[in-house]
């Protein structure tokens, strides 16, 4: 849910009011050597390790992580042919607040673990 994907793209594309707080919460990518350690050690370069279904979930006006990082993982664990199911929400942020987003997402998560872990 809401997830980073590449640390990197994610401190180029959240909010700018958010930026600085968040380099230092993880570290500043524009240090080379930071940079290097954010890209090795973020979920889309070691994608391949994922094998499993996965299940994405992100509101499409994440202020926080922007949807970018989730289609980014998508597409990438897809290319290797991991199962993904990707539920984003055109009207919601950073998690789902509305009611009915919120009970589809519910709906969805069941099915998903139905589907994924009773097989």
């Amino acid at each position: 849910m809401v997830g980073i994907s590449n640390f990197v793209t994610f401190l180029r594309n959240t909010e700018s009011y958010r930026r600085d707080l968040r380099r230092v919460e993880y570290g500043d990518e524009r240090e080379p050597a930071m940079r290097a350690f954010l890209e090795r050690i973020s979920p889309l370069t070691n994608a391949e390790r994922i094998t499993k279904p996965l299940l994405v979930v992100q509101g499409r006006n994440d202020p926080r992580v922007p949807y970018t990082e989730a289609e980014q993982i998508v597409e990438k664990v897809r290319a290797n042919g991991t199962p993904v199911w990707y539920l984003r929400a055109e009207n919601e942020g950073h998690g789902f607040r509305r009611k009915e987003n919120a009970d589809f997402q519910f709906y969805v998560t069941t099915l998903f673990l139905q589907q994924t872990l009773l097989k």
